[in-house]
């Protein structure tokens, strides 16, 4: 205590929060780890997820391969591969500013899972060919969908 008194003020306030810490994490409560972004810039992480892959992939068409395996489709890939698309594209970006807005965070969230869960096997079941790595998508995708779910957890 006498380092933090020579210290300043600070010192002090901030030897407080440490004990506060220790305190909260030996009693066994959830502990705020004050390392964690502003929660605005979590919103916009996920929102620019989804607006890259419906805007830039999907509605402008910067990613061929996309169009690929949503051809390789049974039945109707080839025939409403490019159409179906668009409208995905579309979705996405309307998912994109659905999380960004922070309205019904918990239902956003469960819809992005159901989206992306979806998408994944449906990729994987029809043109897991054509996926450049399929075992990385996944992984990648599980890592996106923890970060939406803390996006939902935030407050506000």
């Amino acid at each position: 205590m006498r380092a933090c008194l020579v210290a300043g003020p600070a010192a002090v306030a901030s030897m407080g929060r440490v004990i506060a810490l220790r305190a909260l994490a030996f009693s066994g409560r959830a502990l705020v780890i004050p390392l964690l972004p502003p929660f605005w810039l979590i919103r916009i992480a996920v929102a620019a997820v989804w607006l890259y892959e419906g805007l830039w992939c999907k509605l402008l068409g910067r990613e061929r391969r996309q169009l690929q395996i949503v051809e390789a489709v049974p039945r109707w890939g080839s025939r409403l591969g490019a159409q179906f698309l668009k409208l995905l594209g579309a979705v996405e970006v309307a998912v994109a500013l659905w999380a960004l807005s922070g309205a019904l965070p918990i239902a956003c969230a469960a819809g992005q899972t159901v989206l992306l869960v979806a998408l994944n096997a449906a990729g994987l079941l029809w043109a897991r060919g054509l996926i450049h790595d399929p075992a990385g998508m996944v992984v990648k995708n599980f890592a996106f969908l923890v970060l939406v779910w803390v996006s939902a957890s935030l407050p506000g």
